[in-house]
């Protein structure tokens, strides 16, 4: 047996992990492509039901098979009792990140069946984890409050009905469209943390249920979804404009990260974040704006002047938050809102690799000692104290 040298990358940076048809990124030009489409194209033009379509199916849809599909997630918005009286055990001061991985892995109780050759199957699995995973984001938030959960208007759209879930109003319709493009923006970013997580637990050939929570459980980390919790936190450490650069230059000198700048990939300013930031000013222009938004600003011309040169520009989180925080949802929410889009890309993957399956199985350099001797239990007392 040949024994070759592997390189190590912490993180495994810049190692292809797959071959990959469904998304497409150009960081060093700011570009994002879904199935060839730029993401600008995709934001102006399409809706979040049809890009996951896209995503998953692997082509845009038909009026006939969107209808269909629009209609079947509508139909299945719903959740089982059961799981719904499992969520009222869950503790008022959990995550709700924590809460979602839960109800995603319980989902797969009622529905466990693996039969990931069958076209049905996956059809259904796909339905389902879309139209009920805002169901349970929702229904947490108002079941943590000892209230009962908002039931789902087959009237709206999928956007505006999660945003009617949340508080029981129906919301205005701008706010119901810039919602539904920020799911868009979400859904899809090649093999981050997250999706790898999918596709290494899909490579095992569990339930796709299995697969979702894993993904979801990945994605609730600061380093991944949760920064956009994390750029309210610092806004508002901030307090204002005039503290903008002093907090800057202290973390610069610290050498500490700034939450919702830098990416792996891009070295340009994230076109999602560009996307967003017009989002915000099209909601702010209807519903004012707030001092957040104007230290969010002088934060990005601060950091590009400092750090630009290094490729650290805004990323998705950055405007995000804000949007969120504009439309009335609780901070601890954004990242489940994160999760509600990026299954689509999490299925998109999951059904790719099933499609052309080999189970994960990477190496390692292993930098421990050998031929240890075994020292007897009752000889490991003296040994530790010499």
């Amino acid at each position: 047996m040949t024994i070759t040298t592997c390189e190590y990358r912490p993180g495994l940076e810049g190692i292809p992990a797959t071959q990959s048809s469904i998304s497409y990124v150009d960081g060093q030009h700011g570009i994002l492509e879904y199935r060839g489409i730029r993401i600008e194209e995709i934001a102006r033009s399409s809706s979040f039901l049809e890009s996951a379509y896209l995503l998953i199916w692997g082509g845009l849809p038909t009026e006939q098979d969107l209808k269909a599909f629009e209609h079947e997630i509508q139909y299945h918005r719903r959740l089982k009792y059961r799981i719904r009286d499992m969520m009222k055990c869950f503790p008022e001061s959990g995550h709700p990140m924590d809460a979602l991985q839960a109800c995603a892995a319980a989902l797969g109780l009622f529905h466990s069946r693996r039969e990931l050759s069958d076209p049905a199957y996956v059809q259904n699995a796909v339905v389902r984890l879309i139209a009920k995973i805002p169901t349970m984001v929702a229904a947490f938030k108002m079941m943590r409050k000892g209230n009962d959960p908002v039931q789902p208007r087959d009237d709206l759209g999928y956007a505006a009905n999660f945003l009617y879930m949340l508080n029981e109003q129906e919301p205005d319709p701008l706010a119901a469209r810039i919602f539904d493009v920020c799911l868009m923006l979400h859904a899809e970013h090649t093999i981050n943390a997250s999706t790898f997580s999918a596709m290494v637990t899909a490579s095992t050939l569990t339930d796709p249920y299995a697969v979702v929570a894993s993904a979801v459980g990945t994605l609730a980390g600061p380093l991944h979804g949760g920064a956009n919790e994390e750029v309210i936190a610092m806004l508002k450490q901030i307090g204002s404009v005039e503290n903008v650069r002093p907090y800057i230059d202290q973390r610069i000198a610290n050498k500490a990260k700034i939450m919702g700048f830098g990416h792996r990939v891009y070295k340009v300013k994230d076109p999602r974040a560009a996307i967003l930031q017009g989002l915000a000013e099209q909601l702010f222009d209807k519903v004012g704006r707030d001092d957040y938004y104007d230290i969010a600003l002088e934060l990005e011309l601060v950091v590009e002047e400092k750090l630009g040169h290094k490729g650290v520009y805004p990323n998705v989180d950055f405007y995000s938050g804000l949007v969120y925080r504009k439309l009335g949802i609780p901070t601890d929410l954004f990242t489940p809102i994160f999760a509600i889009a990026r299954v689509a890309g999490w299925l998109a993957h999951w059904k790719e690799q099933i499609g052309k399956n080999r189970i994960f199985r990477p190496t390692q350099i292993y930098q421990g000692p050998h031929n240890q001797a075994y020292v007897p239990l009752e000889k490991r007392l003296q040994l530790w104290e010499k």
